[in-house]
């Protein structure tokens, strides 16, 4: 209805959110790598200015998760400059107008580790079960690759702590974890758009 508030959204009490921004009409956000970089780019220069932490992340063609913890900032703030600065890239590039995601970003409450690992999982195998790929390590544009090497933007000390004390440990039991055969079911955009 028009006029209606929107409702507000669950406050996490670990300050931790799955995130989906998807294109308006399911729309590609992303015509080519530069694009992509560019989102990473931006989210790595605002990580400064709001001190979040990013524990996932995953850029399909037209949508993008995040798992994030805000910090120095509202998350709201955060994915608000974020979302902005990356339509103004994309509708200059382009050289259109207009809105590019759907409506507000989505947001899911992660208030426990366990909880935490299963959006991670899910989120790194977005592209696996969309038969993107035929594994995860496969897609260039997930975080799940800098878990396993060398990484700028993915806090990969708090997650890898959750899989055990020894990092050799932890990673083998991390690449295990996403191997497992599994229904995990999270965040999901309405369809009524």
């Amino acid at each position: 209805m028009v006029g209606m508030p929107r409702t507000p959204r669950e406050k996490s009490p670990t300050g931790i959110y799955h995130i989906i921004m998807r294109g308006v009409n399911r729309q590609r956000i992303f015509e080519d790598h530069e694009d992509r970089q560019k989102l990473l780019e931006k989210l790595f220069k605002f990580r400064g200015v709001s001190g979040y932490r990013i524990f996932a992340y995953c850029l399909m063609d037209n949508h993008i998760h995040i798992l994030i913890q805000e910090n120095k900032e509202p998350l709201s703030r955060a994915m608000k400059r974020l979302s902005s600065s990356y339509v103004m890239y994309f509708n200059h590039k382009y050289e259109r107008v207009g809105h590019l995601f759907q409506e507000r970003y989505r947001s899911e409450v992660v208030d426990n580790d366990r909880y935490l690992l299963t959006a991670l999982r899910y989120i790194h195998q977005n592209p696996l079960k969309a038969k993107m790929v035929e594994d995860v390590t496969s897609y260039r544009w997930s975080s799940y690759n800098e878990y396993l090497n060398d990484g700028y933007l993915v806090d990969k000390d708090f997650v890898l702590e959750l899989f055990g004390p020894s990092r050799e440990k932890a990673l083998a039991q991390f690449i295990a974890f996403h191997g497992e055969i599994n229904d995990d079911k999270c965040i999901e955009m309405k369809n009524r758009e």
